[in-house]
């Protein structure tokens, strides 16, 4: 049996890249110090944006302020990885309490240019438009009607910004609204978007492992119309046809007025916990759920 950690590159990610191995006190989304792990080994630095900028610092969207907060710690992170001579910073996007374009982060950043010599990656796993970050994803973080009307505003004068100054129009890049936007800020310095999960699976050497296994398994929390845009599940259940290998996946629920029959289908068997077990016991005994159904999913591969 080969386990293999994987993440989309949001929340998640830097464990498993090799875990934090420091620590920073840096500016969090709200103002506050915050203490925010990362990770620095040879000459390249893993930043989650979560860390320093999350939502989950502040608690949750009740307790936000969407107009107020801010990118500057991640900003901070990026700025001490330069600082200690990084030639390649991933930064890994997810989880953020903020829509402020990344002006931020930007701002934090003490010298830009020096990000010209280094390979700066953004992994994120949405195809949000820059100018949509406040309309997609502020109410999420607690943002009114008006507020994201405000933040919208902030965006579209923060594109004509990037592109005076940097000389990058991050309104026709596919992605860059990622994280309230900080994914086109980060990219108007020269950083570079990439699939969070086609990142992550190329450190783990997923494809070599997937075409060295017999049965490959996956899963998630909930199966949907999302499952295959950018998410874990997804990317498995490609790579396992791509050499094609049978695949299974083993979810908390299906929502099923959300779901493809593409998404149905692909995984064969697709196994809902809630479903084989009832939903109190899924919730309250997650694992036993999730043991028990991957055992009796073992047994009829091997009869079969």
């Amino acid at each position: 049996c080969d386990e293999v950690a994987l993440a989309d590159g949001g929340e998640g990610t830097l464990d498993v890249l090799g875990g934090p191995n420091r620590e920073s006190v840096v500016t969090g989304p709200l103002g506050k110090p915050v203490k925010a792990q990362w990770r620095f080994q040879g000459d390249t630095a893993v930043i989650e944006m979560a860390r320093a900028s999350g939502l989950s610092i502040v608690g949750d969207a009740q307790h936000n302020d969407a107009v107020a907060a801010s990118t500057t710690g991640t900003g901070e992170l990026i700025d001490k990885a330069l600082d200690l001579g990084a030639r390649r910073i991933i930064v890994c996007l997810g989880g953020s309490a903020t829509t402020d374009g990344g002006l931020g982060a930007i701002r934090a950043i003490r010298s830009p240019a020096r990000l010209k010599a280094v390979d700066f990656l953004i992994a994120c796993d949405v195809t949000t438009q820059f100018v949509d970050a406040a309309v997609v994803f502020g109410p999420q973080k607690g943002a009114t009607a008006s507020q994201v009307r405000l933040l919208t505003g902030r965006l579209e004068r923060l594109i004509q910004m990037y592109r005076e100054n940097y000389g990058v129009d991050v309104s026709k890049i596919e992605g860059a609204g990622a994280a309230g936007g900080l994914a086109g800020g980060l990219v108007a310095l020269g950083g570079k978007l990439i699939p969070g999960f086609e990142m992550v699976a190329d450190e783990a050497n997923l494809h070599d492992r997937v075409a060295q296994a017999d049965l490959v398994i996956t899963g998630e929390g909930q199966i949907d119309h999302t499952s295959y845009d950018g998410k874990v599940v997804g990317g498995v259940i490609d790579t396992a046809h791509h050499f094609n290998k049978s695949v299974a996946a083993i979810v908390g629920s299906i929502d099923f007025e959300l779901v493809t029959d593409d998404a149905l289908i692909r995984p064969n068997p697709l196994l809902a916990i809630s479903d084989i077990y009832g939903r109190e016991k899924a919730m309250n005994e997650p694992l036993w759920c999730i043991e028990h159904a991957t055992l009796e999913l073992l047994r009829n591969y091997v009869v079969n």
